[in-house]
């Protein structure tokens, strides 16, 4: 009987109501029921011609007005139309069930297969991090089923790294063998601003059957509003956070953080906010570390034991190959490592089109056995002494018999190459992966 009262009281009677005083853009004003209003507030407006009510977010205000900017398209919208105001914070109920699904910006599900089940507990998009005291560290290093990185990048449970890329360098078809091999119980995957007739290739030809069947993948194409698309970011991680309160190790992969970002600089544009760097709104660079530190190793509970770890990896599409782009660099910044994909390594035909030597792992050598280190050690003087005289090689201006270090690595480069080049169906461990390489360096003595 108390729940119950409890129950009653906590019902708000009120229901706050205002009009459309005007359209500008994808922005659209409105008046009255102001003080029930705070920005990132959800509202539906309605819409004449039988047409369902129209999503909104409140983005901010100007002089006596709200404004809000919708998830969808404003045809409809018309003066004077009514905004009612949602009271509840945007939230999704996920499950296990939920693996192997494709679903939208709102947790609605874009497969075909049928219903979501719906979990018991809210997730709140926009949840908070968990305080630096209070998680634990990265666990034990974690196998990708990619040599490159395993050996050159080793990635720990709980670790955050980029993978910063071009358009057209092979970054999809790495998420993809990541997704498929990496030793984890479930993966969310991301794809943020996608194009859309990239979604169904990815799904059925680069992720697979295989892949998809441990996975959730959250889909905003292109197309969809500036809100859908960076809902779909929060929805990402809303599900990764799900799955690891229930114990499960979580890859999380998302496809960009660049969408992302541009996606936030359209919203504070329209809201008024100053353009910055390249155009890009304060709050980008504000949203930014909210967005990546949910990701991580888990909080410690109540009995001290560690919540399971989100292992992510986050791409950044570089604008023109500028790996020191404003976004590129922020995020640099925030994340535990980075993996640089060039353009150059791809056009000669080796995928993926990692640069080892650009790319670093912060929890490296701590991750690393002595061995390995010596592995690693070797294995960059080699590969650092060929690109230091890559040019003069390629022309043929290069005399054998110069340098002992460089007709090392002239002789031990295709090898290195041939470690490096990975087929997308084929895996190889991590320990296996240091072998290998150390059987390279080792036929030269």
């Amino acid at each position: 009987m108390r729940n119950l009262a409890a129950a009653v009281e906590a019902i708000d009677p009120l229901v706050v109501t205002g009009k459309v005083a005007g359209v500008s853009g994808l922005l659209i004003e409105s008046r009255g029921g102001l003080s029930r209003l705070a920005v990132g507030a959800r509202a539906e407006i309605e819409r004449g011609r039988g047409l369902n009510p129209l999503p909104a977010e409140v983005v901010g205000f100007r002089d006596a007005k709200a404004l809000l900017m919708p998830f969808g398209p404003v045809e409809g919208v018309a003066p004077g139309a009514d905004i009612r105001i949602i009271d509840t914070a945007a939230s999704v109920r996920p499950t296990t069930a939920w693996l192997g699904r494709i679903i939208d910006a709102f947790g609605n599900p874009i497969d075909g297969k049928g219903p979501l089940p719906q979990g018991p507990a809210a997730y709140p998009l926009r949840a908070p991090p968990p305080p630096a005291h209070s998680r634990g560290r990265v666990g034990e290093r974690l196998d990708l089923g990619v040599r490159s990185m395993d050996v050159f990048t080793t990635t720990c449970r709980g670790q955050r790294l980029g993978i910063f890329a071009g358009s057209g360098v092979g970054k999809s078809v790495l998420l993809s063998m990541l997704a498929k091999e990496a030793t984890c119980d479930a993966v969310v995957v991301g794809l943020i601003g996608e194009r859309g007739r990239e979604v169904r290739e990815f799904v059925e030809e680069t992720l697979g059957e295989d892949g998809l069947r441990r996975a959730v993948v959250v889909v905003a194409t292109s197309d969809e509003p500036a809100l859908t698309r960076r809902q779909a970011a929060y929805m990402t991680l809303a599900i990764s956070e799900y799955m690891r309160d229930q114990d499960q190790e979580v890859l999380c992969l998302m496809d960009s953080v660049t969408r992302f970002a541009m996606a936030q600089r359209e919203i504070g544009l329209a809201a008024g906010e100053p353009p910055t760097t390249k155009g890009y709104t304060p709050t980008v660079f504000t949203e930014l570390p909210k967005l990546l530190e949910r990701a991580g190793p888990g909080p410690i509970r109540a009995d001290g034991t560690t919540a399971a770890p989100i292992t992510a990896l986050f791409t950044v599409l570089v604008d023109g190959d500028d790996h020191n782009e404003p976004i590129a660099d922020a995020t640099r910044g925030i994340l535990d490592g980075h993996i640089v994909m060039e353009r150059a390594i791809a056009e000669r035909g080796r995928f993926p089109a990692i640069n080892v030597l650009k790319s670093i792992s912060r929890t490296m050598p701590g991750c690393q056995h002595q061995h390995e280190r010596d592995i690693v050690k070797g294995a960059r003087q080699v590969m650092s002494a060929y690109a230091n005289m890559e040019e003069l090689i390629r022309i043929g201006a290069y005399r054998a018999g110069a340098d002992p270090v460089v007709d090392r690595a002239i002789r031990l480069n295709p090898a290195i190459e041939a470690f490096l080049s990975q087929d997308k169906e084929e895996a190889t461990s991590l320990d296996d992966s240091f072998g290998y390489l150390g059987q390279i360096l080792a036929s030269e003595y």
